[in-house]
């Protein structure tokens, strides 16, 4: 009985390593770039914060004062008491908070019906949806204010609500984001097992796009949060007044203090860096979701 040798099988070369136009190496110079860019954005924000802190005359001083000072809590303290602002931060995480659940809703619902449902009229209605966008939010003001004094909304927190619950933009971003990852296979089983379509949307649909729909949601907070001449013209008495009006009651229409307007806005923009530290990696992931799916 013969023993049978079996012949070592060869192993494969190792690729070589290319010198260059490796994915994922990143050059020194891209990094340079992104510092440059990060050092542009944070620069007016440490800028604020120092002419809060170091009081108007930083704002004018040559040269420019780039170390904070000591006037902060001073200038703080005489913003809480020239306007009502925690009256006014209150009022506009109110509206923020409701317009951002709103339009995380209201244009994932329409998204779905433009993207899978078959109605009469359906790419009319989505065509004349995206050419809202086109029209500039100035030219609306009067109309828009027409009906909210008919209603008798003025001076009232849902007059910034209502019309902020839905967005031509919001409508376009969920209907396109619906259609590049909910398949229409996945959507006609779960009809064959009786679905009807409320509870596709509830139980499919809205799982699946719910980093899209918390983006949207995000960045229509960030907007009426920073929304100024809507309100500027609805709202009447101080205590309805949003932080960007309250910002604007803190200037004197001969004089302007500096110091006190840039403690105003610090204030205001705190919440939102809050939000952000604490979202910023969801946003990112609700935006790249779906960036790679064909």
């Amino acid at each position: 009985m013969t023993d049978t040798v079996v012949a070592p099988v060869p192993t494969p070369p190792l690729p070589k390593r290319r010198s260059g136009g490796r994915v994922g190496r990143v050059r020194w110079w891209t990094y340079l770039f992104l510092i440059i860019a990060a050092l542009a954005c944070i620069f007016p924000l440490y800028w604020m914060f120092v002419v809060s802190s170091a009081g108007a005359g930083a704002a004018s001083r040559l040269p420019p004062v780039l170390i904070p000072g000591g006037d902060l809590p001073r200038l703080v303290d005489l913003v809480f008491t020239t306007v009502p602002f925690v009256r006014a931060l209150f009022n506009s995480a109110v509206v923020a908070t409701t317009i951002a659940v709103g339009q995380a809703l209201t244009c994932a619902l329409a998204g779905f019906a433009f993207a899978k449902l078959r109605f009469p009229g359906r790419n009319v209605l989505f065509i004349i949806v995206v050419l809202t966008m086109t029209v500039p939010s100035q030219l609306s003001v009067i109309p828009q204010y027409m009906i909210i004094s008919e209603l008798g909304w003025v001076n009232t927190l849902q007059a910034l609500i209502v019309p902020g619950l839905a967005s031509a933009f919001g409508i376009f971003w969920m209907r396109q984001h619906i259609s590049s990852t909910i398949s229409d296979e996945l959507l006609q089983a779960a009809r064959i097992d009786g679905a009807s379509s409320w509870q596709i949307f509830w139980k499919i649909v809205f799982p699946i796009i719910r980093p899209a729909a918390f983006v949207l949601g995000l960045l229509g907070f960030v907007t009426s949060w920073n929304d100024f001449l809507w309100p500027f013209i609805v709202l009447k008495s101080p205590d309805m007044y949003t932080v960007q009006i309250a910002i604007k009651a803190l200037q004197n229409n001969l004089f302007v203090d500096l110091g006190l307007a840039m403690a105003g806005s610090f204030l205001a923009t705190l919440p939102l860096l809050i939000v952000f530290v604490f979202v910023g990696r969801r946003m990112v992931a609700g935006i790249m979701d779906g960036a790679f799916k064909g």
